[in-house]
């Protein structure tokens, strides 16, 4: 009962207050609010973005500031006047104090020590270690790998007869997980349990959850926390070839990661290494066949999938914002950002900064700027799986459009409900007639 009480207060503290304020700021027109609570703006932000663009680099909305700026969301990335969020720390303080009080244990992407919240020095020696295992040579050689389950996938569908199937349960799920075992070191019979502690999750990075949300995604975490426990003690006891058993005996000057920092990098690479190339892949296969001239362009000249990518990552960022909060009272664009204030950098909105990318709605292949987009972030805070997520996303779409060419969408699709990451959770296809491959 104590425990249920806990949970209640902490939801209160941590989203059912920013509900409650975001969908008085949502009739009231504010902007940092609608990106929170309105679904038709969740649905559809460009609208959103194009009116702060309107306003200018940066806009003072009701709790903090916003801008879709590129230049100016690339300088807040790298600058030394700002730190990453930490969930609760922005709270007024009665609320704050609420959520310290009834805070769980259970790790969370936005709390110390995942590396999305610590900032140097800790992080600086945090990320050189995990840096020394997540080497571009670990990346190239596990893309032989994604490309062995996409054809394994790809072939079931075949051998199944399938021909109009939800694509995102069927193939942008399942190879992410198998990769993303791949690096954990997660045996085949607990994949399963592994794609539904990512699915639980998903919503974490999310403010404003309903309870039940929330519920939801204190089950996952909770969920995978327990099952890493004994994961992890299982890698130590009997180390294999995979990335995190490496982790594991990795050091920075003889210091080793700790059991919480373990924890929290591979809480993060299922965090945001999996949804985050679930969302990419769907969303990627849906640009594709809305735009028949530009997948025309890459089967004619396979070389582009690697610029391609970097398109899909542009237009449809899975990763829509992120926040940064001043250290000290900081002059930019001609407004003073107060110490503690915080910045929404809307990703989405500086990848179509008109500024830097010409005619930015428009999809295209070839755009010889498509990798100016911020949707990987940037500065000491740059995914650390970029190469990774880039690699597999070309894989798994070029073997797919390779295999069914004559791929198309069936209907519109269901976009996800989270805020933070956008994609589709389910999009139906009709495959065609699979192409021949050559034995």
């Amino acid at each position: 009962m104590f425990e249920g009480t806990k949970a209640r207060l902490r939801w209160a503290s941590m989203h059912g207050t920013v509900r409650a304020v975001s969908q008085f700021g949502v009739r009231m027109g504010d902007p940092q609010a609608k990106l929170i609570a309105d679904p038709e703006t969740r649905a559809n932000p460009r609208a959103v973005f194009q009116h702060l663009r309107d306003n200018g680099p940066l806009v003072k909305g009701r709790v903090g500031f916003l801008t879709v700026d590129h230049a100016l969301v690339f300088d807040l990335l790298r600058s030394d006047d700002f730190r990453t969020i930490e969930q609760g720390k922005n709270l007024p303080a009665p609320v704050r104090f609420v959520e310290r009080k009834t805070r769980s244990s259970t790790l969370h992407p936005l709390m110390p020590p995942s590396l999305l919240s610590v900032e140097p020095p800790s992080h600086t020696r945090y990320r050189k270690v995990v840096s020394s295992v997540f080497t571009a040579r670990a990346v190239n050689k596990m893309r032989d790998g994604v490309q062995e389950v996409a054809n394994t996938l790809l072939d079931e569908l075949v051998a199944e007869g399938a021909t109009t199937i939800d694509i995102v349960p069927a193939y942008c799920a399942k190879l992410p997980v198998a990769v993303i075992s791949d690096i954990l070191g997660v045996p085949e019979d607990e994949q399963e349990r592994v794609l539904e502690f990512g699915e639980l999750a998903a919503p974490s990075l999310d403010l404003g959850l309903t309870w039940s949300q929330f519920q939801e995604v204190e089950r996952g975490l909770r969920g995978f926390d327990a099952w890493l426990g004994t994961h992890l003690a299982g890698l130590r006891d009997n180390p294999g070839d995979d990335l995190m058993s490496q982790l594991l005996s990795a050091s920075e000057d003889g210091v080793f990661l700790d059991d919480q920092e373990l924890r929290a990098t591979a809480g993060l690479v299922l965090a945001a290494g999996f949804e985050t190339t679930v969302n990419l892949l769907g969303s990627g296969i849906d640009l594709l066949v809305r735009n028949p001239d530009q997948l025309a362009h890459l089967q004619n000249d396979p070389s582009l999938w690697g610029n391609a990518i970097d398109e899909m990552l542009r237009m449809e960022s899975p990763v829509q914002m992120t926040a940064r909060v001043a250290r000290r009272d900081v002059e930019m664009a001609g407004k003073t950002v107060e110490r503690g204030k915080v910045v929404l950098c809307a990703l989405a909105g500086a990848n179509r900064d008109p500024k830097v990318f010409e005619n930015p709605d428009k999809f295209d292949v070839a755009r010889p700027n498509a990798n100016k987009h911020l949707s990987f972030s940037g500065g000491r805070h740059f995914c650390l799986g970029a190469a990774l997520a880039r690699a597999e996303s070309e894989v798994a779409l070029r073997t797919l459009f390779d295999r069914f060419p004559d791929l198309t969408t069936v209907g519109e699709g269901t976009r996800r409900s989270t805020r933070v990451l956008r994609g589709y959770s389910s999009l139906p296809v009709s495959l065609g007639e699979p192409a021949t491959v050559d034995a």
